[in-house]
């Protein structure tokens, strides 16, 4: 059987297939082809990250595509209820990534507590000529330890930022439609852990009491934060998507940045990918990433090696 892994697999899932018995194609296929590659080489299972969708008329085009496997955890790029009502299999990997996402939440924060991203910027261009000047500009960081962190959606991902935000010392709450409380369990490096219970808050009190915010939500119709939601802020708020573009406002989110509601903003995905507007890629109060919440060489192998393992038990 062949595995057409379009967005790029790990070696380890490659290793993992292949001694499953499976042939792993890695070419990258145009969005346009896909079908067309599908149905000439036999494919079996396709694989994608974020950036090949497969709509309904890849899934009509190719009958003996037997499985759609999504690395990462949203699967809002896969028309995931028709495949399953045409008789494929869809899967993705909602743990394996969840820890990287974190990461570049506070990666983020950091950036935007200490303008990172502005005086990696400046400083060499003015680093030189401007030292003092730049110190003064950068003086004023803050401290993320007694903070209050707001989370919007606690999945997987946000309560593993939460798991961060506890060991920095940050006061965590969270909203969430369909979780009402998570068991929070912060691991040390000697085996020793804690627990904490953080039970969900409604959405408007998440808004009105957070220092920060971070966004962990599916994409979905209609902004989750728009201009209404930004006046109920606390001022000086620092803003993180690390989930979907299209749940901010961006157009609001800039203006909150220049009357100086909002602090900083770090973001990780975009209304308009794979080419966000300029305002916001030249706005000196954002820290910029290009999708790669997941794109750590560990959760990739995880990633690889976990489809590999559910495509071994499906098809083997």
């Amino acid at each position: 059987m062949k595995v057409l892994a379009n967005d790029g697999i790990s070696k380890s899932g490659i290793e993992a297939l292949e001694k499953g018995g499976f042939e792993v194609i890695t070419t990258k296929v145009a969005q346009e082809q896909v079908a067309n590659f599908i149905n000439n080489n036999e494919v079996n299972v396709l694989l994608v990250r974020s950036a090949t969708k497969v709509r309904k008329d890849i899934i009509d085009a190719c009958p003996g595509l037997k499985v759609i496997g999504r690395g990462g955890v949203g699967m809002d790029n896969i028309d995931v209820e028709y495949a399953r009502a045409n008789g494929r299999q869809v899967i993705n990997t909602p743990a394996s990534s969840s820890e990287s996402v974190a990461e570049l939440v506070f990666a983020h924060l950091f950036s935007g507590v200490r303008f990172l991203h502005d005086a990696n910027r400046n400083m060499p261009l003015e680093g030189d000529s401007n030292f003092d000047g730049l110190k003064k500009a950068y003086a004023n960081g803050i401290e993320l330890r007694g903070k209050t962190i707001g989370i919007i959606g606690f999945g997987r991902i946000g309560q593993a930022v939460a798991k961060m935000a506890l060991g920095l010392g940050m006061k965590v709450i969270a909203a969430d439609k369909f979780v009402s409380k998570a068991e929070i369990k912060v691991d040390f490096y000697n085996g020793q852990f804690i627990n904490v219970d953080i039970i969900t808050e409604p959405l408007e009190d998440v808004f009105k009491h957070s220092d920060f915010i971070t966004l962990h939500v599916p994409a979905q119709d209609g902004y989750v934060i728009d201009a209404a939601e930004l006046a109920l802020m606390k001022d000086n708020v620092g803003i993180v998507n690390c989930a979907r573009g299209g749940v901010i406002n961006e157009v609001a989110l800039i203006e909150a940045l220049d009357n100086n509601k909002v602090l900083f903003a770090g973001l990780d995905v975009f209304e308009n990918e794979p080419t966000p507007e300029i305002q916001i890629l030249m706005h000196p109060k954002i820290s910029l990433t290009p999708h790669i919440g997941a794109a750590t060489l560990e959760a990739q192998d995880r990633i690889g090696t976990e489809l590999a393992e559910q495509i071994i038990g499906l098809l083997k």
